[in-house]
Formats: structure tokens, sequence, C-alpha cells
């Protein structure tokens, strides 16, 4: 019934935006009438409309009013600060002329009119309880008309942000839904530091796999990718491609559960391939959009030395204690005799800003460094080299948000390796140079739809 008149209510509310003439608002909002809020939050003819007084897990919604005419193809992008379910309602039962889709970057949508229409009316709903998306950026047509988007102007109206025992149980149980408890944990436990550019141990990092290719009846190690699921392998797509064309799928195998590049393992699982998903905008000579899929012939099989990762996400963010980010990035990569390591060995690197990146050598980042690449590393010779590519850039976040220390959590996938500055005495990566990364949290969206 909570629900009914939810719906109830919002359907109503859709018709006053339609019948209200409201008042004209100066920059930010004002309570015109109770119990609805409206808000003017970018330029333009664009409105915001709050119903105040619905349950907790409605409460965290509202309707956003985009008016004027919009001529056939015309192009929206929506994005939003947080999570959010975004759905077209039409305006006093004019149908809606426009179709949405969800946008590989986190919290982002497009919309396009496949016909003329006017005015369009948007329900936007948080995902979590408590928490209101609010709207971020909004560009028509190659026009942004939310380049000072305001933002918290709701929260004082939520009742998930008030301290009540009601409200905190509420929020405890929607982040425990959505911490995953079943990826991205280690289940061999080894006493000791981590030590950059050093072995690490059998079951460190069961997540990591070898991508292997069958070259003149011999099979030779290529990259590195990480185990998601039961059957699929995430990794760059310049290491399943041959300029640009996937390569045949039954010519590769993967190998999980590995630690010797060369010799036995305790308990490692190889599997042929079923199908390679390369991202359709992957652009080899570049390598934009480097990013693929690997789906295995069988199922791997969860074990002490063998297990998924976890997927990066927007909840990841907000458990990260505050500074800077740091990932490990692990493979059998070169040594400083320029030949591949024969255990696998780990490297913690921080993620660098665009602009020290590009300051280090505007050459080639300036070039290369886009929105759906990060850079990361050292310029001391500490780096993730050829080897290594395909791996993930791995960061653990604690169950709890801000905890630091020795404390519970898991580990995510959060970039690939996909290329750096290469030495000028040989096709080989210098390590001392920044490398750069493809940004998982801009492919989410794609990875998740393939999984």
């Amino acid at each position: 019934m909570r629900h009914i008149l939810a719906n109830m209510k919002f359907l109503i509310l859709l018709i006053m935006i339609a019948l209200i003439k409201c008042q004209k608002l100066s920059d930010g909002w004002g309570i015109v009438g109770d119990p609805l809020l409206h808000v003017r939050p970018c330029e333009g003819d664009i409105t915001l409309v709050y119903v105040t007084g619905l349950s907790p897990a409605e409460e965290n919604q509202y309707s956003l009013r985009i008016g004027g005419e919009f001529p056939k193809n015309t192009k929206m992008q929506v994005k939003f600060d947080s999570g959010a379910n975004v759905t077209l309602f039409p305006i006093l039962g004019d149908p809606v002329s426009a179709r949405i889709r969800t946008l590989d970057e986190p919290n982002s949508f497009e919309i396009k009119f496949f016909q003329k229409g006017k005015d369009l009316a948007l329900r936007v709903k948080g995902v979590t309880i408590g928490q209101v998306p609010y709207l971020k950026s909004l560009v028509i047509n190659t026009i942004e008309y939310c380049k000072n988007a305001t933002t918290g102007y709701l929260d004082r109206l939520i009742q998930g942000n008030r301290n009540t025992a009601e409200s905190t149980a509420e929020r405890t149980e929607s982040a425990a839904k959505v911490v995953d408890t079943t990826c991205g944990k280690r289940q061999v436990l080894h006493t000791g530091l981590i030590v950059n550019g050093q072995p690490t141990k059998p079951g460190d990092w069961p997540w990591h796999a070898a991508l292997y290719v069958l070259e003149l009846s011999s099979l030779k190690y290529i990259c590195g990718g990480t185990l998601l699921s039961k059957s699929m392998v995430l990794t760059a797509a310049h290491c399943v491609t041959i300029r640009g064309v996937p390569r045949v799928a039954s010519s590769l195998s993967v190998v999980l559960g590995k630690y010797n590049l060369i010799g036995g393992d305790i308990a490692t699982q190889e599997r042929e391939v079923q199908e390679i998903i390369v991202h359709e905008s992957f652009e080899f000579r570049h390598l934009n959009e480097d990013i693929a899929l690997v789906r295995l012939k069988s199922e791997a099989i969860f074990d002490e030395y063998v297990q998924p990762a976890c997927l990066w996400s927007v909840d990841a963010y907000k458990r990260l204690p505050p500074g800077r980010m740091y990932g490990t990035v692990v493979g059998w990569g070169f040594d400083n005799s320029d030949t591949l390591t024969p255990q696998l060995q780990q490297v913690k690197l921080p993620k660098v800003s665009e602009v020290n990146c590009i300051r280090s050598n505007p050459l080639f980042f300036s070039r290369l460094l886009t929105d759906h690449k990060f850079c990361a590393g050292y310029t001391n010779g500490t780096s993730a080299c050829n080897g290594d590519s395909g791996g993930g850039f791995m960061i653990f976040v604690p169950d709890e948000s801000g905890a630091s220390g020795d404390v519970p959590g898991s580990w995510h996938v959060r970039g690939i390796v996909s290329m750096s500055v290469s030495r000028t005495d040989g096709p080989i990566c210098n390590p001392n140079y920044y490398g750069l990364f493809t940004d998982v949290a801009k492919f989410r969206g794609w990875v998740s739809r393939h999984l």
C-alpha cells in the first residue's frame, strides 16, 4: 500500500508540473506551496519538484522537468553525483518521444528523441535509502546547462539523514546489502609485509589470471587478467586482438591460480576460451577503450588459490579512507635484466593526477591520456611493465567506510594495465615514467551487461 500511495503522489505531481505556473525563482530554491518544493538546479527551463512526507524508502526521489521543444535526434546526456534510477514519464498523457539508456560512465544516462517532442519529465530515484542523486550535468546537443550545479538542497528534508533509530537502521541495512562479501577475499592468509617489486606468495592474488596464446604448437604467455566470475576474465583489448581484430578464441587459454611462470604450481586450473568480447569502440593505435572480456569454456572452481575479484563500483569510493588512492599491480613483469620474472611480482602504485601525468612527458601523455584512462606509478624505476599488460590495478576497500589499517575488506579491480612509455633502446616499457590504465569505473555498465 505504501508503494501505491507513493506512485499516486508522483502521478499527481506530474500533472501539477504541467498545470502550475511557477513563480520566477532566483538561483537556488524556495518552497512554493506545501508539500511541493521547486528547485531550479541549472540554467534554462529546468525545474526539480520534490514531494515531502514520503516514506524513508521512497523519499529520495523527485521529478525533473526539462522544458522546450526538441527536434528529432536531439541527444541529452544527464549525470548525477550518485547512483540513480531514471525513468521517462509522459506529461498529461502525451506519449514520450524519447528513449533512455545507461552510459558506461558512472551515474550517467543518454536520452535520445526518436521524433519531435515538447517538454520532458524524468522520475529520478536514488539507489540507496536516504541518499538523493543530485543533478551534476545536463548536456543537450553538446551544450552544458549545469555548469554550476548546486547540490545538498534536499538533505534537510530526507528522513534517512536524521539521527533517529529508524533511519540509522535502514541506512545500515542498505549499506550491508551493497557490500559484496563473496568477492575479493583471500582464502590463504600469510604474515609479513608486502614489498614492492618482490615475489608474492601462492594464494595472495587468487583472481589474477595468465593468458596464453598457442604459437607453433607451444603456449606463450602474453598478458595478465582478472577473474570476475566463474566464467569471465577481464583484460586489456590489445592482449586479445591483432591490429584491432580479435584473435581466434581457440588459440587462447587461461590459467588460473598460477604463481610460477615456468614450472609447476600448487593448484592451477587451465581453461579453454569460448568467446572474446572486445569493447566496440576499441582503437588499437592509441589503445582507447582498451578493455575486453574473455569467456571461459568451462567454469572455474573457486578454492584457496582461485577466487573472483570485485568489480569497481561507486560505493567503493565511499568506503575508501581519505587520502591518496593506491592500487596494487601484479604480474610476471620485466625485471632489471629485461627478462620476465619467474614468480608473480607485486607493486603498489599511487594514482596520479592528470596534470602531473602530462607534465612528466607532455608529448606522450597529452596525446594518449583520455577521460577513460588514468595515470599511476612512480618515476623512480618502480612501475608496471610489459609482462603485466591486461592485469588489474587492485584497490583494497574496507567493509566499513573510512576504516584503515588491518581491517576486513575486499579487493576491487579499479583499472587495467594498458600502456607506458617505451625505452629508447627497445620495445620495453620505461620504468622511469608513469603508466596508463584503462579506467574500469567508466566501463562498469559495459562489463556488467556481459557478466
